[in-house]
Parts: C-alpha cells; sequence; structure tokens
C-alpha cells in the first residue's frame, strides 16, 4: 500500500470549551479562517499560555468549541515553558501536562490539559478501507526531498475528514516540508 497525501503543519494552538472560553473573554469568538479540515476553523482571538517558568503570546484558539480543553505545543515550546508533556492524540489527556491560559478577561489554570499531539493521517473510513489502513495503526511517512527521511505516524479513522497528514511544527522543519506538500504513506 503506497498513498501519497498532502500535509497540515501545526502550530501551537487551544481547543476550549464554552465555559472555559467565557472566563477568559468578554465577546464571542470571531472565525479568522477556516482550516483544511472539514467544520473547522480558527478564531480571531488568541491567548497567552504560561508555566512558572515561561510564556508564550498570542496561541491560536481553534474552532469550534469541545467537550474538553486541549493545549497542543511542540517539543520546542515545552522545553521554553518547562514542561514534559506526553506524545499522545487528541483527548488522550489522562496524566498530561498543567498549564495556565491568559486572556483578556481572566486566567485559568488547566490541570491534564497540554499535550504534543502525535503525527497522523486523517482518513475517511471509506478510504481507510480501500487502502487497508484501520484507526490506531502505525504508518510510516517518507518525506522525498532534499532533507529527506521517514518518521512514524498513526491513522486517524473519522467520518467527515479530508485525508491528511498533520505534523507539529518541529516535525515539519525537521523534514524540511511546509504546509500543502505532498508526503508518501505506507505500512
Amino acid at each position: 500500500m503506497e498513498l501519497m497525501v498532502g500535509v497540515g503543519v501545526s502550530n501551537r494552538h487551544v481547543h476550549l470549551t464554552k465555559e472555559v472560553y467565557d472566563e477568559l473573554f468578554f465577546e464571542e469568538p470571531t472565525i479568522l479562517k477556516e482550516l483544511t479540515q472539514p467544520d473547522q476553523f480558527a478564531y480571531k482571538e488568541t491567548l497567552k499560555i504560561k508555566t512558572d517558568k515561561n510564556s508564550i503570546a498570542n496561541v491560536r484558539i481553534l474552532g469550534p468549541f469541545r467537550e474538553y480543553n486541549q493545549v497542543e505545543i511542540s517539543a520546542t515550546d515545552a522545553r521554553f515553558l518547562g514542561l514534559n508533556p506526553p506524545i499522545r492524540k487528541s483527548g488522550d489527556l489522562k496524566e498530561s501536562e498543567t498549564i495556565t491560559l491568559v486572556g483578556p478577561k481572566g486566567e485559568v489554570t488547566l490541570a491534564e490539559s497540554c499535550i504534543i499531539a502525535n503525527r497522523h493521517l486523517h482518513i475517511t473510513p471509506e478510504e481507510a478501507t480501500k487502502y487497508s489502513l484501520s484507526d490506531d495503526e502505525e504508518i510510516i511517512l517518507v518525506c522525498d526531498n532534499v532533507q529527506g527521511g521517514t518518521m512514524k505516524a498513526f491513522v486517524k479513522v473519522m467520518p467527515n475528514t479530508k485525508t491528511e497528514v498533520h505534523l507539529d511544527t518541529d516535525n515539519a522543519n525537521a523534514f524540511g516540508i511546509k504546509q500543502g506538500d505532498i508526503i508518501k504513506v505506507i505500512k
């Protein structure tokens, strides 16, 4: 099985519940732009993430609102903030790092909310069947450019999704990959 797919490069960002958003902001959020995944978007509003060691301002909030709060950062961000978050799939927050969010209205400290997102391939159930892939299956991403190399990733089977590999900025930079590049997926 060999599949060529586009890459989405993800910078640090936050997913919030409506309740936590309301604790941080006075006004309702405004959509800044649609993302490549269907029904996903970036809000115009940003916030600061902080620890006892350091902080990072202008961190984008992604929508729509979720049923849990999650902060996704890179390993570089983690070192800067003095954290050691686990590498996990979205929503797997048990025993993850605590981090504080600061907005114009106030601040909220979130226990078990900060992770480094694992590299993953978004794919529909139909395409997963076509390419004999299953949810959470380990795959290999092959980067065929000047820097080249391979990296492990996981399959994320979801309805109503765009087939796309998601990498964080550290992974993309290490392999010389940018948003929209094409990468090979092998089993």
